[in-house]
């Protein structure tokens, strides 16, 4: 990050001073009068640090109001082809602010807008992938696809029970990954491991969290499964 602020710093000396061009490094590069630098932060976000106080001189900080949850889904619904766009992100929202207040508190849960953003690019990869099924059946099996991998087992049950009461008249999507479930079950007997249901479903939503998401963790007790399931 030191090294990001001595660059910025060249570049803003750059087009403070109106010049064309400015040694950056072992080049020399042109300067863009119009160029912007910008830096979204989230305070109190898991895992971040601040800005080292070099960096964050050279910048103006500006206050941002709480994002509006609804617009924003009902936009990149919209923009990933669904029709019932406005209806679909109240659902999205609501099941997000239930599962925030009514599921336990673990540090791998979150429920901000990156994970609803994240359910919702997924949604419109399964559009795109099977068109044929209902708009609805999309989001559910786009949320439950998404979400149940990381629950622990009291979670499910409490977060089945959520699902019920906002989507009370859909069936979950039938799983389409049989040829995946036989391949899975025929590589654990190679191995001479149990065929034990649990490791069989945990290795399926590896399989879904890994197609969704750039990155994966394992998390759980000594002894759970989670080198098997890898």
């Amino acid at each position: 990050m030191s090294v990001v602020a001595q660059q910025v710093q060249i570049i803003l000396e750059a087009i403070r001073k109106k010049e064309p061009s400015t040694p950056f490094g072992e080049l020399n590069i042109q300067v863009q009068k119009d160029t912007g630098l910008f830096i979204t932060m989230n305070p109190g976000y898991a895992g971040r640090s601040e800005l080292p106080d070099n960096l964050a001189c050279l910048f103006r900080p500006v206050a941002m109001m709480a994002p509006d949850f609804n617009a924003i889904a009902k936009i990149t619904l919209m923009s990933e082809g669904f029709k019932q766009n406005e209806a679909l992100a109240k659902k999205v929202v609501t099941i997000y602010e239930l599962m925030k207040n009514q599921l336990s508190k673990q540090d791998h849960y979150d429920f901000g807008m990156r994970a609803v953003k994240s359910v919702l690019t997924a949604a419109g990869r399964i559009k795109r992938e099977r068109p044929d099924i209902e708009e609805i059946t999309v989001a559910i099996k786009a949320i439950r696809d998404m979400n149940l991998p990381k629950f622990v087992a009291e979670d499910v049950i409490l977060f089945d029970n959520l699902f019920i009461d906002l989507f009370p008249d859909c069936d979950e999507p039938e799983n389409d990954n049989d040829d995946l479930q036989i391949a899975i079950e025929e590589s654990l007997m190679r191995k001479n491991l149990q065929l034990n249901e649990n490791l069989v479903v945990k290795i399926m939503q590896l399989y879904e969290s890994k197609v969704t998401r750039h990155g994966n963790m394992l998390v759980g007790a000594t002894l759970s499964g989670k080198t098997s399931c890898w």
